[in-house]
C-alpha cells in the first residue's frame, strides 16, 4: 500500500484525523456507538450502514448514527476509507468474502469481534493482498443491550481496545485504526491473537457462559417464578450479562472453542473443591477460600482504579 494514499483518504488535518466514508457492518451497539463517538468529534464525513435488519438500520438512520443505507456490499464499500465489521462472528467469513474483490487500494479494514484467532484465519483466506490492511480488534466496552438504540457516543470513552496485528498486516493501516479508536475515547493495547483468545476466554467468555447457566438452571425448575421473585441485587448483578445477545455468545463460545473449553475446566474444578468442602462441612477450608478471593478482587479493583 502506498503511503500517499493513506495519507490521502483518512488524513489527519491540523491534528485531527478525518475519516471521508466509513462503512459499518453491524449497526449495533459497537458499530453504531462508534460512530456517534466519531460524530460527535466532528471526525468523520459519511456513514454507511449495512445489516440483516432494515428496520434497525432505519432506526440507525433516523438516529442519526448512519447516512445511508446500503443492500448490496460491494456498492457499499466503494471508496470507502474504513470498513467496520461489528457482525457476529458467525457471519464474519460471509461478509469478507462479499467485500473482497470490491476494496479499493487504500481501504482499510478492521472488526470489532471479541475472539481474534479465528477472524484473522478468515481475514487471510478471504481478503488476499488485501490482508496487510486488515487490522484485527477488540473494544472492549459494552453493555448488555443490542441494537442501533443501544448505541451512545460514550461508550468507549476511558476504555482499552485491543488490537493484534500480524506481521504482514501494514504499519499505516494499524495507525488509523488505532487514530479511529482513540478519537472514540479508547486507549489503545497490542496483543497477539493467541494470548488475546485466552485471556478473554477467561475474564469475558467464561462470565457470560456461567451468567447464562445459572439463569438456565434457576428457569428449569417447577417453581422458577418462585424463585426469581425472591432475587436479590447480587443475584442480578451476576446475571445481568446473561441479558446479552444468545447469537453473539453462542459464536463467541465456537468461535473460541478451545480456549473456552480449558477456561471450564479449570471453574469446573474450582466448583468441585467448593463442593467437597461443603460435603465435608470444612468451615475453615470455605472461609479461607472465600478470603483469598476477597482479597484478590480488592487487590484487582485497587489496580483497575
Amino acid at each position: 500500500m502506498k503511503v500517499s494514499s493513506v495519507k490521502r483518504r483518512g488524513v489527519a488535518r491540523r491534528g485531527r484525523r478525518r475519516l471521508g466514508k466509513l462503512v459499518i457492518f453491524g449497526v449495533g451497539l459497537i458499530g453504531g456507538s462508534l460512530a456517534l463517538a466519531l460524530r460527535k468529534r466532528k471526525a468523520v464525513a459519511h456513514v454507511v450502514g449495512v445489516g440483516r435488519s432494515r428496520a434497525n438500520l432505519l432506526a440507525a438512520r433516523r438516529l442519526g448514527i448512519i447516512d445511508e443505507i446500503a443492500t448490496d456490499p460491494a456498492l457499499a464499500v466503494k471508496d470507502a476509507d474504513l470498513v467496520l465489521l461489528a457482525v457476529p462472528l458467525g457471519q464474519t467469513a460471509a461478509v469478507l468474502a462479499q467485500i473482497a474483490p470490491h476494496l479499493a487500494p487504500h481501504t482499510v479494514v478492521t472488526d470489532a469481534g471479541s475472539t481474534k484467532r479465528d477472524v484473522i484465519a478468515n481475514a487471510r483466506k478471504y481478503l488476499g493482498a488485501a490482508f496487510a490492511r486488515f487490522v484485527p480488534a477488540h473494544p472492549i466496552a459494552g453493555t448488555e443491550n443490542s441494537g442501533a438504540r443501544a448505541a451512545f457516543a460514550e461508550l468507549f470513552d476511558g476504555h482499552k481496545l485491543i488490537v493484534t496485528p500480524e506481521p504482514e498486516t501494514d504499519a499505516r493501516a494499524v495507525r488509523m485504526v488505532s487514530a479511529v479508536w482513540k478519537l472514540a475515547g479508547m486507549r489503545v493495547i497490542t496483543m497477539h491473537a493467541a494470548d488475546h483468545d485466552r485471556v478473554f476466554a477467561l475474564v469475558s467468555h467464561l462470565p457470560h457462559v456461567v451468567s447464562f447457566a445459572l439463569i438456565d438452571q434457576l428457569a428449569g425448575y417447577a417453581d422458577a417464578a418462585t424463585l426469581f421473585r425472591h432475587t436479590g441485587g447480587g443475584f442480578r448483578d451476576l446475571t445481568r450479562i446473561a441479558g446479552s445477545s444468545p447469537e453473539m455468545w453462542r459464536d463467541v463460545c465456537l468461535a473460541n472453542h478451545d480456549a473456552l473449553l480449558t477456561a471450564l475446566e479449570g471453574y469446573l474444578e474450582e466448583l468441585e473443591l467448593l463442593r467437597g468442602m461443603i460435603e465435608a462441612s470444612d468451615g475453615q477450608g470455605l472461609e479461607e477460600r472465600f478470603a483469598a478471593a476477597r482479597a484478590a478482587r480488592a487487590k484487582w479493583l485497587i489496580k483497575k482504579s
